[in-house]
């Protein structure tokens, strides 16, 4: 949900109007605090929802028990997105970088000590963690109020309490559509434990989604590379700037990821090395490679189209986009081919490669066939109606 502040500073701060910067970053932090508590019976009914769903009772125990040592983690993500994004916004990414690495660090350090030499089990782990990501939101937000933001940064104000509504039906379908593309491969784990054999099926489907998660990280970045400088470029009224950021971002990406796909097909029979030893999970995997070399290769593309999507506002066509193509298109041939056909996980994951194929096709002509003009047109007009609502 704090993807919507891409869109609202990135335009923001093309548009030079650099004060609603912090008011928006507030606004987020409301609004992510408000869904962070409704999301707390999550947290409190932990073990009795996940014996529902038929975990083991001792897992679902240890869970429950867990999950309510991580609610300080839960609520550090409703203030630190939104200070990763408005720094983001204004190019400076350095200093995210700079205050993750030092809370990774610490993390390090005690993970280490209080794991590793003290031994103090689960609820110490849980602590860490509560510990080195409140570090990074501390970090961020002293940057921001002690004079890192001068233009941006003005206080605090009662203007991010004003349109609230308006922002949060902007964050709801950013959420919306991030979330249906997050889910999307965790069903084809879920599906694939109900497979025979599940087990090698579950172990290969793990080795493959790991590797595709850390190439992942590639395209990630230019997701949000690209919404900022498209949300930027807009802002500042600078069309043909906004579509060539587009162009040089969807072509790098693409070229990293024809890399790693043919890294991939010329290693097929040996990425599972990584992971495991097991001659049957390397031969499932040598089996899956193909689909998981298309996977990333699509993968490459299809963030930076929804980069696109973000700067230029269009979330809630995106979520939609996404719901036909993943929900409506590919998890039902993927199960036909899986379970009618019998093809298995090669049937579920080629079903569901297909519905990223069309996705991602989809959101190629919409951006190909996009009045960039028009665009600077309805951003200028967005903006102003956006502030009304919070005066």
């Amino acid at each position: 949900m704090a993807s919507a502040l891409d869109t609202l500073c990135g335009q923001a701060f093309g548009a030079k109007r650099y004060h609603m910067l912090g008011v928006y970053m507030q606004r987020s932090m409301v609004v992510l605090f408000l869904c962070a508590l409704l999301l707390l019976p999550l947290y409190i009914f932990a073990t009795p929802l996940l014996e529902l769903l038929g975990q083991s009772k001792e897992i679902a125990r240890e869970a429950g028990y867990l999950s309510l040592w991580l609610l300080p983690l839960h609520f550090s993500f409703a203030i630190l997105f939104p200070l990763q994004r408005f720094l983001q916004c204004q190019l400076k990414n350095s200093v995210n970088a700079t205050f993750t690495v030092l809370a990774l660090l610490v993390h390090i350090f005690i993970s280490w000590l209080f794991l590793g030499k003290l031994q103090l089990g689960l609820t110490a782990a849980a602590l860490t963690l509560d510990f080195s990501w409140w570090m990074a939101v501390a970090g961020q937000f002293l940057y921001v109020v002690c004079g890192g933001c001068p233009r941006t940064w003005k206080g605090f104000s009662f203007e991010a309490m004003a349109g609230l509504w308006e922002y949060l039906k902007l964050s709801a379908s950013s959420g919306v559509m991030l979330c249906l593309e997050i889910w999307y491969y965790r069903v084809l784990v879920l599906l694939a434990g109900n497979l025979k054999n599940a087990e090698i099926a579950v172990d290969a489907l793990s080795v493959c989604m790991n590797i595709n998660s850390w190439e992942m990280m590639i395209p990630l970045a230019f997701f949000a590379g690209t919404g900022v400088r498209v949300a930027n470029e807009l802002g500042a009224g600078n069309g043909k700037g906004a579509k060539f950021a587009t162009i040089v971002s969807v072509t790098t990406s693409a070229a990293i990821g024809l890399i790693f796909w043919s890294l991939i097909i010329g290693f097929h029979d040996k990425i599972a090395l990584i992971f495991s030893s097991s001659s049957v999970v390397l031969e499932a995997v040598d089996r899956l490679s193909i689909l998981l070399a298309f996977t990333v290769l699509l993968n490459s593309v299809q963030p930076v189209i929804s980069g696109v999507a973000v700067g230029s506002g269009w979330q809630a066509m995106a979520a939609y986009v996404n719901i036909g193509s993943y929900y409506f298109i590919g998890i039902p041939i993927g199960i036909f081919l899986g379970w009618i056909l019998k093809l298995g996980v090669l049937g579920i994951w080629a079903g569901m490669i297909g519905g990223t194929g069309i996705q991602t096709l989809i959101l190629t002509i919409l951006t190909i066939r996009c009045d960039w003009d028009r665009e600077v047109t309805q951003s200028t007009i967005f903006l102003p109606k956006i502030l009304l609502c919070f005066l």
